[in-house]
C-alpha cells in the first residue's frame, strides 16, 4: 500500500482490543469483498446479506462503489491509476470496518488482481473475503437497468469493464457465487452459509 509522506508518524493504540470488541458483539470482523463485473449482482448480494445477518442481530456495513464515489472518491475517474487509488482506499477503510469488529461487505468491481491481492495482503489471516459475483457479460448485459452497456458499446463511456477495460477474474477467490440461473436468495445463502460455517457469525 501507499507509504505515508509524513514520516514524523505514530501508531497509537487504544485500551479496548479487537478481540474485545468482537466478544461484546458476538461476531468476528471481516471485509467481504464481492467483485465482478457491472451487472452481476454484487450491489443486490450486498444489499440483501447485509439484511439478513443485521436481522439475525449482526452488526454489518456496506461500502458500494457509487456510493463511496460520491464522496470520499469523488476526485477519481476510472483509469486503471484510478481505479488502483479507488481500490486501496476502500482497502484501508475496509481494514478499519473490520478491525472494529464489523463485518463489511464491499461491492467493487475492481477489475485488477493486483489491486485486489494488495487489500488482502494489509488484512489479517482470515480478514479479507473475497467473493467473485459471476456472470456472464451477456447476463450482465441483459439486467442493464442504467443503460451503461448500450452507453459503452455507443462509445460514450470510455473504459468501462468488460467492454473497453479488462476484468480479470480471481484465481482464489473464498467463495464463488454464480449468479446466471442463481436468484438473489440462493445467493445470500451460499454466502451467508460461508461465514457462518467460517465462524464469523459467532
Amino acid at each position: 500500500m501507499a507509504t505515508p509522506k509524513s514520516k514524523n508518524l505514530t501508531w497509537h493504540e487504544g485500551q479496548v482490543s479487537r478481540t474485545d470488541r468482537e466478544a461484546r458483539l458476538g461476531q468476528r470482523g471481516a471485509t467481504v469483498w464481492l467483485t465482478g463485473l457491472s451487472g452481476s449482482g454484487k450491489s443486490t448480494i450486498a444489499v440483501a446479506a447485509e439484511k439478513a445477518l443485521a436481522d439475525a442481530g449482526h452488526l454489518t456495513y456496506i461500502l458500494d462503489g457509487d456510493n463511496i464515489r460520491q464522496g470520499l472518491n469523488s476526485n477519481l475517474g476510472f483509469s486503471p491509476e484510478d481505479r488502483t487509488e479507488n481500490i486501496r482506499r476502500i482497502g484501508e477503510v475496509g481494514k478499519l470496518f473490520t478491525d472494529a469488529g464489523i463485518i463489511v461487505f464491499t461491492s467493487f468491481i475492481s477489475p485488477y488482481r493486483a489491486d485486489r491481492d494488495s487489500v488482502r495482503e494489509i488484512m489479517g489471516e482470515g480478514d479479507f473475503v473475497e467473493v467473485y459475483v459471476a456472470a456472464s457479460l451477456e447476463t450482465c448485459e441483459s439486467r442493464d437497468v442504467k443503460g451503461l452497456y448500450k452507453k459503452a458499446r455507443a462509445g460514450e463511456i470510455p473504459e468501462f469493464t468488460g467492454i473497453s477495460a479488462p476484468y480479470e477474474e480471481p484465481e482464489n477467490a473464498e467463495l464463488v457465487i454464480d449468479t446466471n440461473g442463481q436468484t438473489v436468495d440462493e445467493s445470500v445463502q451460499v454466502l451467508v452459509g460461508y461465514l457462518r460455517k467460517g465462524g464469523y457469525l459467532g
